[in-house]
């Protein structure tokens, strides 16, 4: 990785659980607010950032579509990813009760991984930009029924109050990041239980049992296949793109015979990246 500029970009106001993945994983690095994905992407595609920092998928809430759209169009690459364990707190102005409350602002992830306490105290929830931003809004906003879910650093960023801690519908709510950069960079093999991740989308070709063909040889190599979404390209049922993590390194003779295999039968593949997987991987494999 070539540095630059010393900035990791994030989608978010300061406060965001990207801004805190950012600050968890490169501390000497300056996080970068970006308002939209695509602003994410673009900093760093024109070397206004050196990294970026992208939540790709929650326990809870599902897969981050734009991201699985923005990637594969993008010249990134994915060198490495994050699991944060996510907790939201119920932030208000200071002073205000849980009494006065009426809606509730947070992105559209964090307003679904909270759906319990926003539902049994009858709030209107209300989508924003993101977390921090939701936090930054009731602080200018002034509005005394107002309230956000965002994480604790927020409270603190835009002086609010905690009336409610950690209420998120489940512990186990982990988002996974990917963290990208301009310069392609594959872990080497290391130690046989270093766990490697490699990520990569494919196009089937149009034949019969395509798919079923195309991943085959995952299967017969005895490669454990992680990950494996479809989404539509173009707006078109029959423009099929596949997203797909596995273990194990490209140079590794089981995954090179099943990559080779999924290329007979695809119109196009990309490896995205080969990177070392989160420790936090394997605990939640279990």
């Amino acid at each position: 990785m070539s540095i630059k500029t010393n900035k990791i970009a994030f989608q978010g106001d300061f406060g965001a659980n990207s801004d805190m993945a950012c600050r968890d994983m490169f501390p000497d690095m300056d996080p970068l607010p970006c308002q939209t994905f695509e602003d994410a992407f673009v900093a760093l595609e024109s070397g206004d950032a050196d990294l970026a920092m992208i939540p790709i998928e929650n326990t809870i809430a599902g897969r981050v579509a734009d991201i699985h759209h923005l990637l594969p169009e993008s010249r990134l690459h994915i060198i490495g990813e994050y699991f944060m364990p996510i907790r939201f707190q119920l932030m208000v102005l200071p002073g205000v009760t849980k009494d006065e409350v009426r809606t509730v602002h947070s992105h559209i992830h964090a307003l679904g991984q909270c759906r319990k306490i926003v539902r049994a105290n009858g709030w209107k929830a209300v989508v924003a930009g993101d977390t921090a931003g939701a936090a930054k809004l009731v602080q200018e906003t002034g509005d005394r029924s107002m309230a956000a879910l965002a994480p604790r650093l927020a409270a603190d960023l835009y002086k609010l109050d905690i009336i409610a801690e950690n209420v998120e519908d489940t512990e186990d709510n982990v988002t996974r990041f990917v963290i990208l950069s301009r310069d392609e960079k594959w872990a080497e093999r290391g130690a046989a239980e270093e766990k490697l991740v490699t990520t990569f989308v494919f196009n089937v070709r149009n034949i019969p049992a395509a798919l079923y063909k195309a991943l085959g040889g995952f299967a017969t190599n005895s490669i454990n296949m992680t990950k494996l979404e479809s989404y539509q390209l173009g707006g078109k049922f029959v423009a099929t793109q596949f997203y797909a993590d596995i273990e194990g390194h490209p140079g590794d003779a089981n995954v090179r015979r099943a990559l080779e295999e999924l290329q007979f039968f695809s119109e196009k593949v990309r490896i995205l990246g080969v990177y070392k997987g989160h420790p936090m991987r394997g605990l939640l494999q279990k």
